[in-house]
């Protein structure tokens, strides 16, 4: 009699292989592939996917962050020591430097921020290293225009992105193909939700930022959101500041980027948590997203990530 040993992935299993195949067909086939990473969870995920991808090699290529220069110091600093330790070449754009040449016009006022100004600084960015895919963490999950990517997202000439230029991609079979100054953003996590990354953080034992979990900040409610106040947030007349017990769901620029009440100061108690909530991460806590109805979309059109 002869014993069939099934095999079975669990979905997280599934997930990681999924995601690992991407960031290797991609190291196969471009020429000049670049990962980006802000230190925010789902860059973390995605550099620890590519991490375990190419071991016991060091990645094939570099990481990059678009810097805002609104940034929430305990990300920064998480990202200088992750990119130490793995001696990886981190890329730093900075929008500060568009702004100085001119290339980008910097918003005054209350609720300005420069989350918008990435796209600049991005394209120019991709543009000066010549890079042809540029690997991002957006999840389909996130937001209804990002629902629309491809896990291969064609860029034209321009960088700009259009939804009725989208390559078919069945049996996950990705055309990477493109002309000399076009590129694509290339999603690893396309299929992963909030929820199937804070498991992963769980079960990989993933370090995080500090202000992922729940600590005790000022806070100033705005537009239904709680702002960290801070350098690049100040009181303005009418705003009550209050200590509250958060943690941040997605971080950005630290401008228009929201926190929640928690009280889960560890992975599982993270998991527990958005397995409960009714809200995405990016409806309640990232305030660059509420311009509009499609605003996103706008923006992803114009080169945004």
């Amino acid at each position: 009699m002869v014993t069939v040993t099934q095999y079975e992935l669990s979905h997280l299993d599934a997930l990681e292989a999924e995601s690992v195949h991407i960031l290797r067909e991609v190291a196969a086939t471009a020429e000049r592939p670049v990962l980006l990473f802000s230190g925010g969870k789902d860059s973390v995920v995605m550099l620890a996917l590519a991490t375990k991808a190419f071991w016991p090699a060091r990645l094939p290529f570099s990481v990059m962050h678009i810097d805002t220069g609104h940034n929430f110091p305990e990300v920064i600093a998480f990202r200088d020591r992750t990119v130490g330790e793995l001696g990886v070449s981190l890329v730093v754009a900075r929008v500060q430097d568009d702004i100085y040449a001119g290339r980008a016009v910097e918003d005054t006022g209350p609720g300005a921020t420069r989350n918008r100004l990435q796209t600049i600084t991005l394209l120019r960015a991709i543009g000066e290293h010549r890079f042809d895919a540029v690997f991002g963490g957006a999840r389909r999950d996130e937001e209804k225009s990002r629902a629309k990517e491809r896990v291969f997202s064609f860029r034209d000439e321009h960088g700009q992105w259009d939804p009725r230029r989208q390559r078919p991609e069945l049996w996950q079979l990705y055309n990477g193909r493109h002309r000399r100054g076009e590129h694509f953003r290339v999603f690893p996590l396309s299929n992963w939700t909030e929820l199937d990354i804070w498991q992963y953080i769980a079960a990989e034992n993933i370090a995080l930022p500090s202000i992922y979990y729940a600590h005790r900040r000022s806070v100033v409610s705005r537009d239904g959101m709680l702002l960290a106040t801070g350098e690049f947030v100040e009181p303005l007349p009418g705003d009550r500041p209050f200590e509250a017990l958060v943690r941040f769901r997605t971080v950005g620029d630290a401008t228009c980027t929201g926190c929640v009440e928690s009280t889960a100061a560890d992975a599982p108690a993270v998991v527990a948590e958005i397995a409960a909530t009714r809200t995405t991460e990016r409806g309640a806590t990232r305030g660059d997203d509420r311009i509009s109805d499609s605003g996103m979309e706008d923006r992803k059109k114009e080169g945004y990530f």
